[in-house]
């Protein structure tokens, strides 16, 4: 069973835990795997699981780090050998950078096909790649337990993201104080969560104007290359320069914003599948560059940029860069003459 971060909750509801007790035999699924690159959804996720199957008896929780040299075969272990003093166990099997190659696979398999059923087993990791959701352990996983997909919350979504948690806190903002928090804090959820728990302490009436979150809210955006990909996919201009503006000012490595931008380009022109709510955003993202014949322009472009940085072809990377993305989302910019200006559809001009 594949299910949102949003709907965890819902299934874990006492009423739907006992209904899934009569049915099957067990209070909880045998196995979840909570995974995705938003560390702040993953880690609220697991929480809740944790909290469910203390409450359905599971006193006793190893946790398995799977990081290089790991022995996969310590799950299997650790299913098999119950504790003294306790009745039900929790694995909870951490694995950050989402590697399981073939031993994992092949753990993982052998344990979902016979589940321990005095054991839960809880999976955390960093986002999986299309390879590993066709893989045979996903697919066991799929059909034995749950899997719970934490994407990330994208710029438009974060308003109401925000609302829910402000609600959860019992508080309320008035609009523009909302948007205004939801600028501050973008792409740093672990940022806003602090955020909402800092206004809950203030007792500032409510609803909770602007002028009153201003003097309580710090500057804690955080913007990083996916974020500034996810805003030139989208074809957000004030974005893309917010961002470009950040990345650089911070002094992020230009090579790393260009690695990841070309990585993004590859993966298109290659037709890997993307989550649902981006394959809307791709596909008019492709639509304005001109398909796969804008994806090898803009592979060009991105490639005469990199040389910049190296120092190879005159002109300044960010600022080439910055407007490259910004004709990716369709702004349309002065010409201004130079070797690091781009023309048609982000294709640098060579040097005289």
């Amino acid at each position: 069973m594949e299910i949102r971060v949003a709907d965890l909750a819902r299934m874990l509801e006492r009423s739907r835990l006992e209904a899934l007790a009569r049915s099957s035999g067990r209070p909880l699924p045998p196995a979840f795997l909570i995974a995705g690159d938003e560390p702040l959804l993953v880690q609220e996720a697991c929480d809740a699981v944790l909290a469910a199957a203390r409450e359905a008896g599971f006193e006793e929780r190893e946790v398995l780090h799977a990081e290089a040299g790991f022995e996969w075969g310590r799950i299997l272990a650790a299913s098999a050998n119950l504790s003294l003093f306790a009745t039900n166990r929790i694995i909870d099997l951490r694995v950050p950078d989402a590697t399981f190659g073939r031993e994992g696979s092949e753990v993982l398999v052998a344990y979902l096909d016979r589940p321990a059923p005095d054991t839960l087993l809880l999976i955390r990791s960093g986002r999986l790649d299309p390879r590993q959701r066709n893989s045979a352990w996903y697919r066991a996983l799929a059909e034995t337990g749950v899997i719970v997909t934490a994407w990330p919350i994208s710029a438009a979504e974060l308003p109401r993201w925000l609302e829910q948690r402000l609600r959860g806190a019992g508080l309320t903002l008035a609009r523009d104080a909302l948007h205004a928090l939801s600028l501050r804090v973008e792409g740093n959820l672990l940022a806003a969560a602090q955020e909402v728990q800092k206004l809950a302490l203030q007792d500032l009436p409510q609803p909770i104007t602007l002028d009153a979150l201003l003097g309580v809210l710090e500057d804690a955006a955080h913007y990083d290359a996916f974020e500034l990909i996810d805003a030139a996919l989208a074809g957000d201009g004030p974005r893309v320069v917010r961002v470009v503006q950040t990345l650089r000012q911070t002094g992020v490595a230009i090579f790393a914003v260009l690695g990841a931008w070309t990585a993004q380009l590859r993966r298109l022109r290659a037709g890997d599948r993307l989550p649902p709510q981006r394959e809307r955003v791709a596909e008019g993202f492709l639509r304005r560059i001109g398909g796969r014949s804008g994806l090898d322009r803009l592979l060009a472009a991105t490639a005469l940029i990199d040389a910049q940085g190296k120092g190879e072809v005159p002109g300044d990377p960010w600022r080439s860069l910055e407007e490259l993305l910004l004709r990716t989302a369709s702004v349309r910019l002065v010409p201004a003459p130079g070797p690091e200006r781009l023309g048609g559809l982000g294709l640098l001009r060579p040097p005289p």
